[in-house]
């Protein structure tokens, strides 16, 4: 659309109007009071689901997560085994430095620099084997969220099923659009 100087305002007038019917229009479809395009009418049956909630209070949830946290303990376990002997080279180098030589002091002191950019790179590799793991764990848990919410909204006849959650857009939702218990159920159908 081109714009006008002399009748700018006009047209701005008239394109935000526009702008706004289309997004009236859009909101009116997802809360389901418009009708289709079709000769049927209809509207659109949402849903909404809370993913957090699914994996904290689901056996599968659980295990993802105790399976994450257990990885992780592990790794957290080298890293302070690593960081105790740091600590030790250290101290041993505080307490003998007033009796080596100033070449030896000089090479124990080289040893521990290395020892400690070696530990640095070592927590680094470590925290990132840590977000790989829970970025697979928490995939894995997502597909049978969306699996198990499929059947849900198949069974219900729902059309949208919208995540809520601090990540997600969803704001504020009906609680009675919220499938998340039934979600949950059926988790624990599959289970058995």
């Amino acid at each position: 659309m081109e714009l006008e100087v002399g009748n700018r305002s006009g047209r701005v007038k008239q394109a935000d109007v526009l702008v706004s019917r289309v997004a009236a229009m859009a909101l009116l479809f997802l809360v389901g009071g418009c009708a289709t395009t079709s000769s049927t009418q209809g509207s659109v049956r949402l849903g909404v689901v809370d993913s957090q909630k699914v994996l904290n209070e689901t056996d599968a949830g659980k295990k993802a997560m105790g399976s994450l946290n257990s990885f992780m303990k592990n790794r957290q376990a080298l890293i302070e085994l690593e960081e105790k002997e740091l600590k030790r080279m250290e101290d041993d180098l505080i307490k003998q430095a007033s009796v080596l030589s100033a070449n030896a002091k000089k090479d124990r002191e080289e040893q521990l620099r290395r020892r400690a950019m070696e530990f640095q790179q070592k927590v680094s590799d470590l925290n990132r084997e840590v977000q790989e793991k829970q970025k697979e764990v928490l995939e894995a848990f997502r597909e049978k969220v969306e699996k198990v919410v499929a059947k849900v909204a198949q069974q219900m006849g729902l059309l949208v099923v919208i995540e809520r959650g601090r990540a997600g857009s969803t704001v504020y939702n009906d609680s009675s659009l919220d499938l998340s218990a039934r979600v949950i159920e059926e988790f624990g159908k599959e289970a058995h």
